[in-house]
């Protein structure tokens, strides 16, 4: 009992020395790594702020501001037609309706109440037209420099560990997102004293993933990437300028993928493209090209040159004059198996088409699915047609018609008129051509399939331009 004074003594002297110890562990921790200390107002904590920034120009298409984003789903009524948009990829549905025609007026209204998220991702609710105008005038213009950097995303989580100076707290935090990190940042204080975990890795604008090991390194990376790339704040979707296609991108999707059809061709304020129907183009590498249309094969030869938004793609079918200029390069667009490249010449458009999934023969085989199984099951006659409202049935009355697997197809009332059928696009289209045989050179052309059974295929056309409907029902027999 008599050493017990002795061996408290030297619990105390121990204990002492462990807490001097650990003060100077916690002093070494902020001051051993500066280039790991990240301090409130530095030029570094404000390129993570502008880099955590909410972007608010993915949604342009819609409310044609930057400086916020509409918080999904919303609902919109485009150039007449109501839609529900959940996902950016119905941003690309509203685009496709504006760029249907060139000569229409692109309306979209907003159905209220929506909520926007601001670009410190404050949400706040409008309620009409007039309070979402108080916001949205506060944006700048189209391609308008502004605070947040679109060119550089941080890869999360990265960790922190923070000491206060005056309370003398350790603590750790994990920041999983941008709303996280901005508001990390946007509350430090300066006598906040915080260290970074390292490394961090930074996604370019290109996919490039680059590795940071100090916050000297993240500072130039952040500060070399701010102006690095097209932020894409036009009013538009997907950055339709074309700034970072390339010639090796352009013939890659054009060798790539087989019979493409012309989707839209004007030249000179005249709509061609359905006097192309049923024509397929093969873009080869070695510079050549075929048109096919039955048993028809016009030769020719395609070039492209430049870069960006600078690129010029030269096509030359000596027989068929309409194809052939020196076209600018104006969106390359692939979705899923469908694919489209639009160039433009002044007013004048060409757009080509392909979905990737025809065998190359040009006829439907195997490839034409449940669709293609029901036209082949019997005979069909022309149950209704429409013509723009104009009812002209009788034209096809005692018709039957006849789609074989080899991708003909037979209109049959005592003398026969031959055509060719395509089923494409995931059976959401079908393509026919019967060349120039009166009455059924009227169903030549790229039919939207609006509904199927057993017995009946109806089929929906929207000409452009003008913006006329054709409608053609087929019944079993």
């Amino acid at each position: 009992m008599k050493k017990t004074p002795k061996l408290l003594s030297v619990l105390l002297i121990l204990l002492s020395i462990l807490i001097v110890s650990c003060r100077q562990e916690e002093n070494e921790f902020i001051e051993a790594n500066p280039e790991e200390t990240l301090k409130a107002n530095s030029n570094v904590a404000n390129l993570l702020l502008r880099t955590s920034m909410n972007d608010g120009s993915d949604d342009n298409i819609i409310d044609n501001a930057s400086c916020f984003s509409i918080d999904l789903p919303v609902t919109v009524n485009v150039s007449g037609l109501e839609i529900i948009v959940d996902s950016e990829e119905d941003f690309d549905t509203i685009e496709d309706i504006f760029d249907e025609f060139d000569d229409d007026d692109d309306d979209l209204e907003i159905y209220f109440p929506i909520t926007i998220v601001l670009a410190d991702f404050t949400e706040v609710t409008i309620n009409s037209f007039d309070e979402f105008e108080n916001f949205s005038d506060d944006c700048d213009g189209e391609n308008i420099e502004d605070d947040d950097i679109e060119c550089a995303d941080i890869k999360y989580p990265i960790s922190t560990s923070i000491f206060d100076i005056n309370n003398e707290l350790i603590g750790t935090l994990d920041i999983n997102n941008d709303q996280e990190l901005y508001n990390f940042i946007d509350d430090l204080e300066d006598t906040d004293i915080v260290n970074v975990g390292f490394p961090i890795v930074v996604i370019l604008s290109d996919g490039t993933e680059v590795e940071a090991f100090n916050l000297n390194q993240l500072e130039d990376i952040l500060d070399d990437a701010k102006d690095d790339c097209d932020e894409d704040d036009d009013n538009d979707f997907d950055d339709d300028d074309c700034e970072n296609c390339s010639t090796d991108q352009l013939a890659d999707v054009l060798t790539g993928c087989d019979n493409w059809m012309v989707d839209k061709l004007e030249r000179n304020d005249n709509d061609l493209e359905d006097l192309y129907v049923g024509y397929q183009f093969n873009f080869m590498a070695d510079g050549t090209l075929s048109a096919t249309s039955n048993s028809d094969t016009f030769p020719g030869t395609w070039e492209s040159a430049g870069s960006g938004e600078s690129i010029s793609v030269e096509i030359n079918i000596p027989n068929l004059p309409d194809f052939n200029d020196t076209w600018n390069l104006h969106e390359i667009e692939q979705h899923d198996d469908e694919n489209q490249v639009d160039m433009r010449l002044g007013d004048d458009r060409l757009r080509f088409e392909s979905d990737c999934t025809n065998s190359g023969d040009g006829n439907g085989g195997d490839n034409m699915g449940m669709l293609g199984t029901i036209l082949q099951d019997g005979l069909w006659t022309v149950a209704s047609y429409l013509d723009d409202g104009i009812d002209e049935t009788n034209d096809y009355s005692g018709y039957e018609l006849n789609f074989n697997n080899d991708g003909t197809v037979v209109a049959d009332n005592g003398s026969l008129i031959n055509g060719t059928w395509v089923v494409q696009n995931s059976e959401s289209e079908l393509l026919l051509n019967f060349g120039t045989s009166i009455p059924f050179d009227e169903f030549n052309d790229n039919w939207d399939v609006i509904a199927t059974s057993d017995t009946s295929v109806e089929l929906r056309d929207t000409s452009g331009g003008g913006g006329g409907t054709d409608t053609l029902i087929l019944e079993k027999l």
